[in-house]
């Protein structure tokens, strides 16, 4: 019997393969590296766990309705721990702000800044609900496969000025810029360079606040073993150490799924959790659409990449929040580099987490697991020599760290790693080694997006972060339940 297969068993390509299997229609998930979870990945080393990749859950119902549909409870599976505050935010002038779901602390925190953006920060969150409701709620689980799709949507996107970017967005409302600054970095979290991505995205300061700020038991991992035990006890079957080569066509039709290792698949239909440019680029080169959407893809903008830094210490760093972003001396300019400039900035701001915070497990008894994360330009924007600038950039940052944040690091240092735009590459199969696929500014979104599913070959279809909605943990998540709708509407079980 033809199965569908899955391609990829990141967030995206689990949820969606949870949804077909909990729906009857056999599925087979197919995985290139030795464990699940695509860019959730984790590392194990002496005793350490390091999630690789998404730490912040923001829309615990999401994840629980994948429970729901298969009729089993989240709690069997997984548990999440709220998260408080849900990040510290620091500037280099001393300031600092934790921000949190408690109103009246927010304010009060906010007053410190400056006492007129309080009523500005509360008009900027009737904004940030009225986005949510209409971009999140509405449209986030919606394909949109034709323009006129996108001119229904389109009255109310204009209302909410939809063509404004986040940070021109947030200053009509917020004054101070450390403030500023605050309610819109979250563009950056999915890809979006704040001075450039569709103020749609301010969406997220809203979701946060409907929901917090959560984080799995035993780490991001944990939430990814549970998502698998769940599909593997609906029947589902995951194959690891498989990579996809090439998708055989048959017609307008996906015929199977082809192997590196030579293993073939017949399939009812496929779904690519993979990176969208190499979909087409690579997994459908053979055939004149492949190479044609590929050409194109290639041409559209693609979000930043990331360097990222674990490490773990014989100390546990209990002064730190969970989530700590550190804003270096430059905003702006330091964005427009990382999305815009061939070369590396002397400066960096940075997102540190420890998890130990909240989950002491993730480390050896007194000990403590990190990594800390630097936007920076994909290879296509900079091709720079990792190799050299890797370890030369670690070295800064482990610096920068132990004066400001966390004095005695190196002299407590047990473990590190570091991933590069490279290994996004290489070891992810990003194009360019983007961390977050297409960049979503407006005319990169919604249906101008590629579409859940391809325009040629009626069954196959696309999840994850390269289609809409797009990037960030609710966003791959609500690809596959807009992709899975579409393939039980019209593959036959």
């Amino acid at each position: 019997m033809k199965k569908n297969i899955v391609i990829g068993a990141g967030f995206g390509g689990l949820a969606l393969a949870i949804r077909l299997q909990a729906a009857g229609r056999p599925t087979l998930l197919l995985e290139q590296r030795d464990k699940p979870g695509g860019r959730a990945y984790v590392y194990q080393d002496q005793g350490f766990t390091f999630d690789a990749g998404p730490t912040v859950i923001t829309d615990p119902t999401a994840i629980e309705e994948l429970f729901t549909l298969a009729g089993k409870r989240m709690a069997d599976y997984v548990d999440l721990l709220p998260v408080t505050p849900f990040y510290r935010l620091c500037w280099e002038d001393g300031q600092v702000l934790d921000y949190d779901n408690d109103q009246a602390r927010l304010e009060q925190a906010i007053r410190r800044f400056n006492p007129r953006d309080v009523e500005g920060y509360r008009r900027f969150l009737d904004y940030s609900r009225a986005v949510f409701k209409e971009g999140y709620l509405k449209l986030g689980t919606v394909p949109f496969l034709s323009f006129r799709d996108m001119l229904r949507a389109g009255p109310q996107l204009a209302r909410l000025q939809a063509w404004r970017s986040v940070y021109s967005m947030v200053s009509g409302f917020i004054e101070n810029e450390h403030l500023r600054q605050a309610f819109s970095f979250h563009s950056l979290l999915v890809g979006g360079n704040p001075f450039a991505t569709s103020s749609i995205y301010t969406l997220i300061h809203a979701l946060e606040r409907e929901w917090g700020v959560w984080f799995a038991r035993g780490g991001t991992g944990a939430l990814v073993q549970g998502l698998v035990r769940l599909f593997e006890d609906l029947g589902g079957e995951l194959l690891l150490n498989a990579q996809v080569s090439q998708l055989e066509t048959q017609g307008a039709r996906i015929s199977g799924v082809e192997l590196t290792d030579g293993r073939r698949f017949e399939a009812a239909a496929v779904a690519s959790n993979a990176d969208v440019v190499n979909t087409y680029d690579r997994l459908l080169s053979r055939h004149p659409h492949g190479a044609a959407q590929g050409r194109t893809l290639k041409r559209k903008r693609l979000s930043n990449s990331l360097f990222v830094l674990y490490f773990g210490l014989n100390h546990h760093h209990s002064q730190l929040a969970h989530h700590t972003v550190c804003f270096g001396p430059r905003y702006r300019e330091l964005i427009d580099d990382i999305f815009n400039r061939n070369g590396l900035a002397e400066d960096f701001s940075l997102y540190l987490h420890a998890p130990c915070v909240t989950d002491p497990s993730l480390a050896p008894p007194g000990c403590g697991s990190h990594y800390v994360l630097a936007p920076v330009p994909h290879l296509g924007t900079a091709d720079l020599d990792w190799a050299v600038e890797g370890p030369r950039l670690r070295d800064r940052i482990f610096d920068y760290l132990e004066a400001h944040y966390m004095p005695g690091l190196r002299s407590q240092l047990v473990t590190h790693r570091i991933f590069t735009p490279v290994d996004f590459r290489d070891q992810l199969g990003a194009h360019h080694g983007s961390a977050f696929s297409i960049e979503p500014i407006l005319t990169q979104s919604a249906w101008f997006r590629p579409h859940n599913r391809d325009s040629r070959f009626k069954n196959l279809y696309l999840v994850g972060a390269g289609t809409h909605p797009g990037a960030g943990v609710p966003g791959v998540i609500g690809s596959a339940k807009a992709t899975a709708g579409l393939m039980m509407e019209e593959v036959a079980p």
